[in-house]
């Protein structure tokens, strides 16, 4: 019975499973553009509530999962094959690893790799709240953080789905769907309305999950486009621009098939990204970024199991009042570490990592054919994380390494409303009878007998050094020169000059071209070629996604037909 409702269900659009989805999919996005204040609201309280209720649940179960995949990589079942016992892998290693790799980071290593491991790094977190960490510890922890939340607690999800998926449908002939992992659970009946709506949260997931990474890679986009041409300004009508015309080679992608057009686009995108990492670990300080991984990897294995299980227990409850009567010191009413940050890293994290997995876990597995659960799990769990591990190295301790030095040479984050991290980019304005400096109606410097008396320690620096260089200048022209140039002022040393930059002052999607740009004279070259690798991994993340929920909208069927190919494109 069983085999004849898999033949029966395996030949196409499955209608129930794909009008519901687009249906949820188009509620979505109208309450979305019509309510956004209230959508953003509502998400907000939600995975706030998630975090303060489920995080044990999020890190307890990316444990066990690590636990199972080591056990079972370890066991006599390491070398079944995932297909027939004669069948040979489909693709070479080297392709199949930059396939997978493509389809299950996307753009994340350029987001990320320099902006979290600064951000770490000047906090706030758990680790910066130490006022009497040495600064070098706290850099390594910096590093550390980073690793945890690209490292195996990440990657067994979509290790964990891809096995399960290849061993049902080529062993056992299964549709190559979510639903087929509940097979032990529930039996027959994921080929009835238990089944479809597996299907429709998977193809839901996958597509919000996949949004994510193509919206900060857009952004990322537009910045960089920025950067290389000031003209092109960063905006929601050039993002538009940028999402449609990647969607229209994602969608060509996607219609030409694996073997053709996400096959040659991931491994130039990998290969691109290889000689990015490698030109930046040789032109940097080798030895130092080299010392930094080896050194790395030992403190991430010391600590993996107690980060492992962290979950910000007392940070979430209440804060660390009454320190100050005990010797501790006591920053603020949340103490040792902010409430939130559980809910803007880790959390973020396992989400987006889970939200991936029927995806990038139903991709590999289809690209996977023929090789054993070891080879596949040696290709999911330790190649990537070996890689990524250089790879958030190379850039995230150059990027630590910029922080310092731009601070040694006097690059500071000017804040103006107060001198906190951060760039408030609104106009400032002078009042003429008392020379007191706003924006947007507060006051950020006072003035007094016509001068400006009262600003933070950065805009002082920042202002005195274009006082001592101008002639005579009037407090109005230190107010023109501020608003001309907020661009790059405390960020870089000059407009031309950006040999030194201080990332702290810097968006996440800024930091990475502006660490680049530090590499002397291949800055400019290699800001180009980020540019085009973060552009074909935005193009491999959506075509993948497009491709899987075309097989799950059509009960598995490996090979849907080209207009459904091109409406899922399209619709992601």
């Amino acid at each position: 019975v069983r085999e004849a409702v898999v033949s029966t269900q395996s030949t196409g659009l499955n209608p129930v499973v794909t009008v519901l989805s687009v249906l949820v999919i188009v509620a979505f996005i109208l309450w979305c553009v019509l309510e956004p204040e209230h959508a953003l609201n509502s998400f907000t309280a939600a995975k706030g509530w998630i975090t303060n209720t489920f995080s044990w649940f999020y890190i307890g179960s990316q444990d066990v999962w690590s636990l199972v995949i080591i056990g079972i990589y370890f066991s006599k079942y390491g070398n079944m094959k995932l297909g027939q016992d004669d069948e040979e892998p489909e693709y070479n290693d080297a392709t199949w690893f930059a396939m997978l790799y493509a389809c299950g980071i996307g753009v994340g290593l350029f987001f990320f790799g320099v902006a979290e491991p600064v951000w770490h790094y000047v906090g706030p977190n758990r680790y910066t709240r130490d006022k009497y960490m040495p600064d070098n510890e706290l850099a390594q922890w910096a590093i550390n953080l980073t690793f945890f939340h690209w490292g195996i607690h990440g990657w067994v999800v979509y290790a964990m789905v891809g096995i399960l998926l290849g061993f049902l449908a080529f062993r056992k002939g299964m549709p190559m769907t979510m639903k087929s992992c509940f097979y032990p659970l529930i039996g027959d009946r994921i080929y009835g309305w238990m089944g479809d709506l597996i299907d429709i949260f998977s193809i839901l997931t996958t597509l919000f999950g996949v949004c994510t990474s193509l919206g900060l890679g857009t952004m990322q986009v537009n910045k960089g486009l920025n950067y290389l041409e000031p003209s092109v300004e960063v905006n929601t009508t050039n993002q538009v621009i940028i999402i449609w015309a990647i969607t229209l080679i994602a969608t060509t992608s996607v219609v030409s098939g694996i073997g053709v057009g996400i096959r040659r686009l991931s491994e130039v995108c990998f290969s691109l990204g290889m000689v990015i990492m490698l030109m930046a670990l040789f032109i940097e300080d080798t030895w130092y970024l080299l010392n930094l991984y080896c050194q790395s990897i030992g403190f991430y294995i010391q600590w993996i199991i107690q980060l492992g299980f962290h979950c910000d227990a007392f940070e979430l409850s209440t804060g660390s009042f009454g320190a100050e009567d005990r010797g501790r010191a006591f920053i603020d009413e949340e103490g040792d570490g902010p409430t939130g940050w559980m809910d803007a890293w880790t959390i973020f994290y396992w989400g987006w990592w889970i939200s991936w997995s029927p995806f990038v876990g139903s991709f590999i597995a289809k690209i996977s054919r023929g090789r054993t659960i070891r080879q596949f799990l040696n290709g999911t769990l330790t190649a990537p994380i070996i890689y990524s591990f250089m790879w958030l190295t190379i850039f995230g301790g150059a990027g630590i390494k910029t922080e310092r030095i731009a601070a040694r040479e006097g690059l500071c984050c000017p804040g103006w409303h107060g001198d906190v991290l951060g760039w408030n980019e609104s106009t400032l304005a002078v009042n003429t009878e008392d020379w007191t400096l706003t924006q947007e109606g507060m006051t950020v410097c006072k003035g007094a007998d016509k001068e400006i008396k009262e600003c933070g320690d950065c805009g002082w620096k920042l202002m005195d050094a274009y006082i001592k260089t101008a002639d005579e200048p009037t407090p109005q022209d230190v107010v023109n020169y501020i608003n001309q140039n907020q661009a790059w002022l405390g960020k870089y040393l000059s407009k031309e000059n950006k040999t030194y930059a201080r990332l702290s002052c810097m968006s996440s999607e800024e930091m990475w071209f502006a660490q680049v740009s530090t590499f002397g004279d291949m800055g400019y070259f290699l800001c180009i070629i980020s540019l085009i690798a973060i552009i074909l991994y935005f193009v491999t993340s959506s075509d993948s996604g497009s491709l899987v929920i075309d097989i799950m909208s059509a009960n598995g069927d490996q090979d849907p037909p080209i207009p459904q190919r091109v409406f899922w494109a399209l619709v992601e």
